[in-house]
């Protein structure tokens, strides 16, 4: 994933050398016969159908592991710590992970409720995690002896989930990583390499459901070739979605460690960490509660966007005990309240402090994180009661019917003008970290906390207690 520009400039000096691993360069995957081009945008025709899936999904698994996880500080180690090429390389010998490890990790991505999951097969390392024709450092040549891919791939679609493939275009092993900036024969090798590497992913494994570029440094989209590029994957693939990151509008955004809606229209997908890190970082304990994780979850939903949420595993493959806790736990939530998140979506909706909101057609998700126990009696407002109450101030379309979600218990209700009041609820939250009420309205729910404020009667003179 992405770091400042200037913690990557120093490293990147080193790279002319090379590392010593063999790229034995394969003409007939390298030099592909190019695509015709074609006056239709093929992406943008298609584009609603590939990614009618993706929309319904809204929470996937992303997957970074490689040899990074092996130092077990942080994914940029390499950079960060100026580690000589040579020496970084030692570590594909002892990559050993045990077999299958990503049956593990297919296994919580569905109890957490997540439908589709991204592995790297190659981060800005320069590792393959696949099986490769056109280089040596690869997990099939070096320590691993098998495709790592080819087990996440069977893993993923035992567990029903869709498949999504990360690939890094920087490449800080490569010895044209760096230098074909500058020099025009080693950005073609490098070019050539890169899509003969994709080309090999978009062949070997069946149907892929994602192609997720990161970092496209140091070129720029016509060096990287990228609409040639795309042309070949979605030849190759033609029912796959593309993300943003090699220098193209793709079919989604990818905002990072921040959930922040694109234009309009537009696509969006935000991807975060766990703890601080994307690969395994024994020392990072900065671990997102459970509660954290389903509203982030939430947000994404009510912007119209999906939530890509990471794990690191550790060498052998397994996955640290903080990150199977804190999805087991999404997961007991996702299993009960399913209906507000997956096919829903935003709409003419606020935000609250205490409450969130998601919807599909005409009914409204009522996500309540802060529950509020018994409202006090105050005397002279009568307006409060001791009891229970969640209140919504702004809601312009009429409530049918209310109920909690995860039990199917039917809420009474009040509306008024200005508030509707769901009335009756239990001290103590029926659901944890949330608690959803899910409302039926005559129409589509519009949701304006800001509407009332013009309207309300105000008193001309001064109040008296």
């Amino acid at each position: 994933m992405r770091l400042p520009s200037t913690t990557r400039r120093s490293f990147f000096k080193q790279m002319g050398a090379g590392g010593a691993l063999a790229y034995t360069g394969y003409p007939a995957l390298l030099n592909a016969t190019p695509l015709p081009s074609t006056e239709a945008d093929t992406e943008q025709a298609t584009r609603a159908k590939r990614m009618q899936w993706w929309h319904k999904a809204k929470f996937g698994m992303f997957v970074h592991w490689g040899l990074y996880s092996l130092i077990g500080q942080h994914e940029w180690a390499l950079e960060i710590e100026g580690i000589p090429i040579a020496q970084y390389e030692l570590l594909a010998r002892h990559f050993q992970p045990k077999p299958n490890a990503a049956r593990e990790w297919a296994r919580l991505a569905r109890q957490a409720g997540q439908k589709y999951m991204v592995m790297t097969t190659k981060h800005h390392e320069g590792f393959c995690m696949f099986d490769t024709r056109l280089t040596d450092y690869s997990a099939a040549k070096q320590g691993p002896g098998r495709d790592l891919v080819r087990e996440f791939v069977e893993a993923a679609r035992a567990e029903g989930l869709r498949v999504g493939f990360y690939y890094s275009l920087m490449d800080w092993h490569h010895p044209d990583g760096a230098r074909c900036a500058s020099d025009e024969a080693a950005r073609k090798r490098f070019v050539a390499y890169t899509h003969g590497l994709v080309r090999e992913l978009m062949t070997n494994y069946g149907k892929i459901d994602i192609l997720w570029y990161d970092v496209d440094w140091p070129l720029k989209p016509e060096q990287w070739e990228s609409e040639h590029m795309n042309q070949m994957v979605f030849e190759l693939q033609p029912g796959i979605i593309v993300n943003n990151r090699n220098g193209l509008a793709g079919d989604f955004a990818t905002p990072e460690q921040e959930i922040r809606a694109s234009e309009e229209g537009r696509a969006w997908e935000s991807c975060m960490t766990l703890n601080e890190s994307w690969g395994f970082n024994r020392g990072d304990d900065a671990w997102k509660t459970p509660k954290t994780i389903v509203r982030n979850l939430i947000k994404c939903v009510r912007g119209g966007g999906n939530y890509l949420l990471n794990i690191g595993p550790k060498p052998d493959g397994s996955i640290p005990e903080e990150s199977v806790r804190i999805l087991e736990a999404v997961g007991q939530w996702t299993s009960g309240n399913g209906a507000a998140i997956y096919g829903a979506q935003g709409g003419e909706l606020s935000w609250g402090v205490n409450t969130d909101y998601t919807r599909k057609g005409n009914k409204l998700y009522v996500h309540v994180y802060n529950w509020p126990s018994d409202t006090p009696a105050v005397q002279w407002m009568p307006i409060f009661q001791t009891a229970t109450v969640v209140a919504l101030g702004g809601l312009q379309t009429k409530v049918k019917a209310v109920r909690l979600l995860k039990s199917g218990e039917p809420v009474t209700f009040t509306q008024e003008e200005y508030t509707v009041r769901f009335t009756g609820l239990p001290k103590m939250p029926p659901d944890n970290p949330a608690t959803v009420l899910e409302v039926e309205c005559e129409g589509e729910p519009v949701l304006d906390h800001e509407a009332p404020r013009a309207h309300w009667p105000r008193l001309k003179t001064g109040i008296s207690s």
